[in-house]
């Protein structure tokens, strides 16, 4: 990952709001969540939920697709372990210590190319 990327990212997640979005969709794993549920789990008002999202998507931190008359949102697990990757890369000495994630409940085949 790019120091340009990492930095965009990491500004994208240093807000209250946006950290708050980005975990609850961590949480809900690939499947995602809509909208209307980020609204209720994170308690920001659907006005405001719009904005964050769309400065999250910028940046690579969140994917969204449209579901019928829905747009699921979900955490952009292949940016968030670059991140963790680059702020890890020199850790203990260069010893790989790899905090990446992969969902447990990722279909089998993300979980293959991982």
């Amino acid at each position: 990952m790019e120091t340009r990327a990492v930095v965009a990212a990491l500004a994208a997640l240093a807000q209250d709001s946006r950290l708050a979005i980005f975990r609850v969709l961590v949480q809900a794993g690939p499947a995602g969540l809509a909208a209307g549920k980020i609204s209720e789990l994170t308690g920001i008002a659907p006005s405001s939920l719009s904005f964050h999202l769309k400065e999250l998507a910028h940046t690579g931190m969140v994917d969204s697709q449209q579901a019928g008359r829905f747009v699921i949102y979900t955490a952009n697990f292949t940016t968030m372990n670059a991140l963790l990757g680059f702020l890890t890369e020199n850790c203990c000495g260069g010893n790989p210590c790899a905090p990446v994630c992969s969902p447990v409940c990722a279909p089998e085949t993300e979980k293959e190319s991982t």
